[in-house]
């Protein structure tokens, strides 16, 4: 493979969905919330509580997948996670990662439990080097942006209509 091909190919996948918390202006859910609405509107609350709302994004819907060798169905490893990134006072840069990480699959059969325990703290590593990719790209400024939007829509409106989380 060329060194251009190989500059191409993806060895971690990782995404995930992001809340700023600074855009999280009330402390009560919705009064008709699903229960696993009322879940993570719970591990959000606590996040802010732990880590306040400034420069503080709440990652959930995530995974993050380790590809060990070039054939999917032989050495990939698979995690989700969910909690916070935390950025530098000027949202330039991921200082640090508060995740819960939990191993969803694995076609690893020789991955042993501190392989398995090593790789998932380093999903929060692969997660920070992802969180200052999807600030350079302007992700965070279109995702405040639009959490922005939302928020006057709602507040408009005197509930939380199309409230994103």
């Amino acid at each position: 493979m060329s060194d251009a091909a190989a500059q191409n190919k993806t060895w971690v996948e990782i995404s995930f969905d992001c809340v700023p918390l600074r855009t999280i202006t009330r402390n009560d859910p919705p009064l008709d919330a699903s229960p696993k609405f009322l879940a993570l509107w719970e591990r959000v609350q606590n996040a802010i509580r732990k880590h306040g709302r400034h420069n503080t994004y709440y990652l959930f819907n995530a995974h993050c997948r380790f590809h060990l060798t070039n054939d999917p169905n032989r050495g990939l490893l698979d995690f989700s996670f969910e909690g916070c990134a935390i950025t530098d006072p000027e949202d330039r840069k991921t200082v640090a990662c508060d995740l819960d990480v939990e191993l969803r699959g694995d076609t690893c059969d020789w991955a042993t439990e501190p392989i398995i325990r090593w790789f998932s703290e380093t999903v929060r590593h692969a997660v920070m080097v992802e969180f200052d990719r999807y600030i350079a790209a302007g992700d965070l400024a279109k995702t405040v942006e639009r959490l922005q939007k939302l928020e006057a829509e709602t507040t408009s409106k005197g509930g939380y209509v199309g409230f994103g989380l």
